[in-house]
């Protein structure tokens, strides 16, 4: 099987599970009509797939088959040992795209493409695929850069865009995990009620709990917030400004950046 195809057969594999665990055992209700939102979310990871390959000569993992080619990037010119430059690579390119969030919610322009994602009502796993074609696509082009700067090796490189769509799926999850396991876990990973916090209605908290994989940036840069002060059941998820019906429409979404208010 051509190695290209690994990672969307993952990706469908892990959302397809959690979409199933979600209808067994949700965390909250639903206060849209489930599957119409998701099919308008996958409608949104189609187009974001689409315009990655029509605008980028090579994506994440091409470009580090690019750097070992040309033996570019700093952990070669240091000469790093091909274990540790993998280690490396994955922690930096994790605080990289850690750093990428921040700076999403910091930067007013950036956060009128963001705010795509934070403007769902909902919460489950299908927010994971919430975002604007133009966030992917800036997206994309820093992990490039940093990829090829680094000269990240290719194994890391694909590793981490597997952890990277694993773990956004995992922790946007409307899954009702027992405490002791929810507890346990978030040690290290952010789990679904570490990220929901994320999507509060309030701003402080949506600027809490960057991380995508490990809690340890946040808890190191103090954007740790441990719990919503609404309570998880009765949180309000979303934006103010884009609560409307109408305001959820694809059309609505892929437009929303040019409206100034939110």
């Amino acid at each position: 099987m051509d190695g290209g195809w690994l990672r969307p057969l993952l990706f469908a594999g892990v959302l397809l599970a959690l979409l199933a665990l979600e209808s067994r055992a949700p965390r909250r209700a639903w206060t849209q009509p489930r599957w119409p939102r998701v099919a308008r979310h996958l409608a949104l990871v189609g187009l974001d797939a689409v315009l990655l390959r029509l605008t980028l000569p090579l994506l994440a993992t091409g470009a580090a088959a690019l750097a070992e080619a040309r033996g570019w990037g700093l952990l070669r010119a240091l000469a790093v040992p091909a274990p540790l430059a993998g280690m490396l690579s994955l922690l930096l390119l994790d605080l990289a795209i850690w750093a990428q969030h921040v700076a999403m919610h910091r930067v007013p322009l950036l956060w009128r493409l963001h705010r795509v994602h934070h403007t769902d009502t909902d919460f489950d796993t299908s927010t994971a695929l919430r975002f604007h074609p133009l966030e992917i696509g800036l997206s994309m082009l820093w992990k490039i850069v940093l990829v090829l700067a680094l000269g990240a090796p290719v194994a890391a490189v694909a590793g981490f865009e597997l952890l990277l769509s694993a773990c956004a799926l995992f922790n946007h999850a409307n899954l009702a995990l027992p405490a002791p396991v929810d507890a346990w876990l978030r040690r290290v990973l952010i789990t679904p009620d570490v990220h929901r916090i994320h999507h509060s209605i309030h701003r402080d908290e949506t600027d809490s709990n960057f991380g995508f994989s490990v809690v340890w940036w946040d808890h190191l840069f103090g954007t740790w917030r441990s719990a919503p002060r609404d309570g998880h059941a009765t949180m309000t998820i979303g934006l103010d400004d884009f609560r409307a019906p109408q305001a959820q429409r694809l059309g609505a979404l892929l437009l929303q950046p040019l409206r100034r208010d939110g």
